[in-house]
């Protein structure tokens, strides 16, 4: 009965009742055994924090990552640490959310607020999947072209096709999406544990790099580089996307089952960022290895990188496995991409579309502009581009951040399940330090 007149007072903090639930063809889909060990009850959890770990590896991220590698050696490893500690937490409150309210991000957003900011929002963040989706393009398009030769142009015209296996997979269950996700990123990372050994890094700089060094405040290119990890590293719309995949669990709907949910959900999102942290750690310390202990301090794009790693490798095997990574990122990042713009336009305007339909117009948005830089500036235009859309997302990353942290921490919204003080002190310094830093990260762009 206690729980009851919980659950209705927590009901009754939403303006509106009985929302349709996102991504519904999948919502409780896959059940969660009440009986039996931990370990049994984590692995029926697992996926969803696989799915949100690839936007943390996606292409946009390694020019970044190259650049810092290149230019500073392993001093900016900590600032991958620290920007993957603040995507734990992150996430963390965001397969909350979805567990606790029953409601996306995007729904919840649509709900508390009045329908010119819904609005508002709901655009920076298509244009921040948009962004997200040319990036994986360009990506994907990048990489068929140092593998097979396929001309850019071509390239980013085929990944039209991405959309139909995910309607594919989906069609067949949404445990297929995950354990693709789950092979691709295993995929990635066999590739540069091989790179890691090829390269040989300095041990102990490597392990000194991972400790904040003064000079990423006090040398200007640095903190800009740095912040610009960050940016690509903390993905807006794996926000939203998180929020809703965790309720293809059939938890229990009691204050116990959703406890637990909340515990493995955790628990499967924090694993499987690790395996992200340890991706982009990866092509940094590459890059440190192989271009900064050459002397090669300008290396700061995805082919330049390809095309120098058979020289300083010593064989042409390190290249290849670069290669396989970059096109099992941009297919990855692709699945997520698509059940977010989904995701989003359910959330923020209650707008049904055939799941079919809204990737292709989430694809084509993305695709439009990616054919014609292509065509009119090549290879130099696509590199411009990959940069433009990770500037977008670190735009859009604080209108995401402040509407979780702000629900999250709402008594009368998440009931029993609201961030305690030492979260909600910890959740608002990290929004902070990211909008500051992404404050300064655009200005330096357009006035710096």
């Amino acid at each position: 009965m206690m729980e009851t007149s919980v659950t209705q007072s927590q009901d009754e903090a939403w303006r509106t009742q009985g929302t349709q639930p996102s991504l519904p063809e999948v919502h409780r889909s896959l059940r969660v055994p009440t009986k039996g060990s931990w370990l049994k009850k984590l692995l029926a959890f697992s996926g969803p924090g696989y799915l949100v770990a690839v936007g943390y590896m996606d292409p946009g991220n390694w020019a970044t990552d190259i650049a810092g590698g290149a230019m500073f050696g392993y001093t900016l490893l900590s600032v991958i640490l620290i920007s993957n500690l603040m995507a734990i937490l992150l996430q963390a409150l965001a397969g909350k959310l979805g567990i606790v309210t029953g409601r996306d991000l995007a729904q919840a957003c649509r709900d508390h607020y009045s329908k010119p900011v819904v609005f508002t929002l709901w655009l920076l963040c298509e244009l921040a999947i948009a962004a997200c989706d040319l990036a994986e393009v360009i990506g994907s398009a990048i990489a068929l072209n140092l593998l097979f030769g396929i001309p850019l142009i071509y390239g980013v015209v085929i990944t039209v096709l991405d959309v139909f296996i995910v309607l594919l997979l989906q069609n067949k269950g949404f445990k297929y999406i995950e354990r693709l996700v789950i092979v691709l990123i295993f995929t990635i990372g066999a590739c540069f544990i091989t790179e890691i050994f090829l390269a040989k890094p300095d041990a102990p700089a490597l392990f000194a790099g991972l400790i904040p060094s003064h000079h990423i405040v006090t040398n200007p290119m640095m903190l800009y580089i740095a912040i610009g990890i960050l940016g690509a590293t903390v993905m807006p719309h794996n926000l939203y996307l998180h929020s809703s995949i965790v309720q293809t669990r059939r938890y229990e709907q009691t204050e116990l089952g959703k406890r637990q949910a909340i515990k493995y959900a955790t628990w499967d999102s924090s694993i499987a960022l690790f395996f992200a942290l340890f991706i982009n750690a990866a092509i940094l310390i590459i890059s440190a290895a192989t271009f900064h202990k050459a002397g090669m301090t300008e290396v700061a794009e995805i082919s330049q990188a390809y095309d120098l790693l058979t020289p300083l490798l010593g064989t042409a095997v390190g290249s290849i496995l670069f290669g396989v990574a970059l096109l099992a990122s941009g297919q990855n990042s692709t699945l997520t991409g698509t059940l977010a713009g989904q995701i989003v336009m359910e959330g923020f305007l209650n707008i049904r579309m055939k799941p079919w339909l809204r990737r292709l117009v989430t694809r084509l948005i993305a695709i439009i502009p990616a054919v014609i830089v292509t065509a009119i500036s090549g290879e130099s235009g696509t590199a411009q581009l990959l940069i433009l859309s990770q500037i977008i997302l670190s735009f859009q990353l604080s209108f995401a951040v402040v509407p979780l942290i702000q629900f999250t921490s709402d008594k009368k919204k998440m009931g029993k399940f609201v961030n305690p003080l030492w979260m909600k002190i910890l959740a608002w310094f990290v929004a902070a330090v990211i909008i500051v830093l992404n404050v300064f990260l655009l200005y330096k762009t357009f006035f710096g």
